[in-house]
Formats: C-alpha cells, sequence, structure tokens
C-alpha cells in the first residue's frame, strides 16, 4: 500500500511539473507577443491560423503601413530539428519571386528565443475550404488554377527547390490587384534543395511523426517508399492528386489510416473524376 501510495504521489508530482513547464512556455509566448507588439516594426493584431509546427498572426508593419502575416515558431516545438526545418523554409522560400509564390519579407526571433518570420498577408481562402464550401470545380476553372500552381512550381524546380507538400490547403485562392482567382503556393516547411549535398541542413529530411514527408492523401509514390528519392516528379504527382481533388469533390483514395492510403497510391488505380461527379 505504501509503494502504491509514493507512486501516486510520484506521478501527481509528474503531471504537476508538465503543467507548470507548458504554462511557462505559454507565457513566453505571450510576452514575446506583446514585446513585438511594442518594440518591433510590426503589430500583432489576431490569430488567423495554426499548424503542427507554428502559430500565424495577422499583423500590421509600423513604417510601410501594409498588412503582413507574421509565423512564430512555437516554443513547445522549438527543437533544434524544428528550428532547423523553420530556418530552411525562410531561406529557401526567400529564393523565389514568382507572383504565384507567397512572398516572405522579414526573419528574426524575440530576445526571449522565439522564432518568427514576416510574409505577405492574404485575404481568401485556401483550396480545400474552396472544395468544402462549394463542392466541386468547373473544368476550365480547374486547368485555370493548376496552371498557375504549375507556374510557381516552375521556378521552384528551375532552382533546384522541391515543395513536397502540395495538397489544398497550401494553395490559397484571393484576389489580387482585382485579378480575381489569382493563385499563391505557401507552406515551404518541406521543401528539399537537389541542388545541394545531402549532408547540408537544407537537404536534410525531417519525417514526420508517421515517418513519411508529405500528406499521405497526395503524396507520391516514390517519396512513400523513401523519402530521398523525391523529385520535381514528386511534385508533379501531388499536383494531379489535388487536381483530381479540385475536379472529383473529394481525394483520390478513401482510407482508414495513413498505412491503408500508401498502400492505395502504391498499388491501385483511381476511380475516374467523372465517375465520382456522375459526369462522362
Amino acid at each position: 500500500f505504501l509503494i502504491l501510495f509514493l507512486l501516486l504521489v510520484l506521478a501527481s508530482l509528474v503531471i504537476l511539473l508538465f503543467s507548470i513547464v507548458q504554462v511557462t512556455w505559454r507565457r513566453r509566448l505571450t510576452e514575446a507577443e506583446l514585446k513585438a507588439r511594442q518594440l518591433g516594426q510590426y503589430k500583432l493584431s489576431e490569430k488567423i491560423g495554426a499548424g503542427g509546427m507554428g502559430v500565424v498572426y495577422k499583423a500590421h508593419h509600423a513604417l510601410l503601413r501594409r498588412e503582413t502575416a507574421i509565423k512564430l515558431l512555437l516554443p513547445d516545438k522549438a527543437d533544434p530539428e524544428a528550428i532547423a526545418r523553420f530556418e530552411q523554409e525562410v531561406r529557401l522560400t526567400c529564393r523565389l519571386t514568382h507572383p504565384n509564390t507567397i512572398q516572405v519579407f522579414d526573419y528574426g526571433h524575440t530576445p526571449d528565443g522565439i522564432f518568427y518570420y514576416a510574409m505577405e498577408y492574404l485575404d481568401g481562402l485556401n483550396l480545400h475550404e474552396l472544395v468544402h464550401r462549394y463542392g466541386a470545380q468547373s473544368e476550365e476553372r480547374v486547368a485555370y488554377l493548376l496552371w498557375q500552381i504549375c507556374e510557381s512550381l516552375n521556378e521552384a524546380h528551375s532552382v533546384g527547390l522541391i515543395h513536397r507538400d502540395i495538397k489544398p490547403a497550401n494553395v490559397f485562392l484571393c484576389d489580387r490587384g482585382g485579378v480575381p482567382d489569382s493563385v499563391k503556393v505557401l507552406d515551404f516547411g518541406l521543401v528539399k534543395s537537389v541542388s545541394e549535398h545531402p549532408a547540408t541542413p537544407s537537404a536534410r529530411e525531417i519525417p514526420g511523426d508517421d515517418g513519411i514527408v508529405g500528406t499521405p492523401n497526395f503524396i507520391a509514390p516514390e517519396a512513400i517508399k523513401d523519402c530521398n528519392h523525391s523529385d520535381v516528379r514528386s511534385d508533379l504527382y501531388s499536383l494531379g492528386a489535388l487536381g483530381y481533388f479540385l475536379l472529383a469533390g473529394r481525394e483520390v483514395f478513401d482510407g482508414d489510416s495513413i498505412a491503408e492510403l500508401c498502400r492505395q497510391h502504391l498499388n491501385e488505380t483511381p476511380v475516374p473524376p467523372g465517375a465520382r461527379t456522375g459526369k462522362s
């Protein structure tokens, strides 16, 4: 009974310590945001998104008077590998200038060590939201959207960069300068430079928790087998899967697990999009 009691007390202490650490990290993040509002050139206004690694805020540049999006690396995700990926995303994305690619303006970290980068603010919706709100899209519109994504990828591929995570949530649709249906390719967090030696930080693979690099619903077969085998054709496969999603209103394959989705990408032939929508 005494041993069980001591184990219970120990478990309670561990949970308490973990909670204190989490609260401390969140407080540091809040303090860093406040300092950025007061001391930095960007004034944070509202949270507009969050992902596995970071959180995105709408901000305002004090001198240029323009709206900006600020991405912060979450403190509890700031291990050396996450910081390497975050810095890689910024450094490689800055090399891209195509109008259909998200533009990065600035990068740095706060005195408390919170990493961030500033990029152009987009007002619109991503392609995942587009389909879930309005359903399958017309062939003409899909062709126009895919053409713009290809233009963005063409620049990236021409300088030796592979996106490796082309999916609906990473393609934004907005009105730019009065031009509707303008595409912006986002989130180069998994970008890989094929022009550098594999041992360099920019080319080092950082697989996800599931052991793959990419999103299972849109990943190329060769990337499933070995993420080191990804090349420009892997992006084109993902782009094809994205086009299928836009035309059919659903993903190429349906699976209850990542393993099942990967198996289908490797071994099965997709049902034609027209068969999903009732069109010939």
